[in-house]
């Protein structure tokens, strides 16, 4: 065979060759993209031109938005992935590699890091923490405030400052009522002071606290209250203002 003609045959073959690889090579021959359904709501903030070129950029995957049903889904849905306020966005996908592949993106370091730069107005718009936020719920308060006021006065101020009107009388090593209540659990103290030390040698609530011992009286005049009493001291401190613990130290 000529020269020429076996150029020709061996050009021939790496051509079939290279079709072959091309047909039997899902890598080669398929498109590595995927579509997403995102709803307006989403799409209308910018996010999605902010998130998928990012993620496109890293692997080479191309991903079409679209309204209506698709490879993979940003709603209520599936794996949550990203929080906007108090909604918080999931993912679902059908099985594949560039559906997984985004999925692993979005929980990955660089993926969180690309969620919160997302900032239109210099502002965070998401946030890559799902985690369950528990529900603050506020104290019902519903004793008499009043009551508890002159209560607190009467039983509680001879060693703490309960308002202006005593803060000369009180201990001064005793925290006033204003310093507890920006305790986060002021609540449940005062609500429960009475098994809390010093209390439990001196404090007796009708119908809840055992008589002192006769060979261990109260070492001084003892508090007695009702739980009723109890219930308006919790809501008069419920009333007042937590005490202004100023900015914190700045150390060198």
């Amino acid at each position: 065979m000529q020269p020429d003609a076996l150029n020709g045959a061996y050009g021939m073959l790496k051509y079939f060759v290279f079709m072959a690889a091309m047909i039997a090579s899902p890598a080669l021959s398929q498109d590595k993209s995927f579509t997403l359904q995102a709803p307006d709501s989403l799409v209308e903030t910018g996010f999605m031109k902010h998130l998928l070129p990012r993620f496109s950029l890293k692997t080479g995957i191309r991903i079409t938005v679209q309204a209506n049903s698709a490879d993979a889904a940003f709603g209520t849905e599936g794996t949550p992935v990203f929080r906007q306020g108090e909604t918080v966005w999931h993912y679902a996908k059908t099985d594949g590699p560039f559906t997984d592949a985004f999925a692993d993106w979005l929980s990955s370091d660089i993926g969180k890091r690309t969620i919160e730069a997302f900032a239109p107005d210099g502002e965070a718009m998401f946030s890559a923490d799902v985690s369950v936020r528990a529900k603050v719920e506020t104290a019902v308060l519903s004793g008499d405030a009043a009551l508890g006021e002159k209560v607190s006065l009467q039983q509680c101020g001879r060693c703490h400052v309960v308002n202006d009107s005593n803060k000369m009388n009180a201990i001064g090593s005793s925290p006033s009522f204003g310093l507890m209540r920006t305790f986060p659990d002021w609540q449940e103290r005062f609500e429960t002071f009475f098994m809390l030390k010093p209390h439990p040698a001196f404090t007796q609530v009708a119908d809840v606290t055992e008589p002192f011992a006769d060979h261990l009286p109260s070492p001084i005049a003892p508090i007695e209250v009702t739980l009723e009493q109890i219930e308006a001291i919790t809501a008069y401190v419920g009333s007042i203002a937590p005490a202004d613990l100023g900015a914190p130290m700045q150390t060198q």
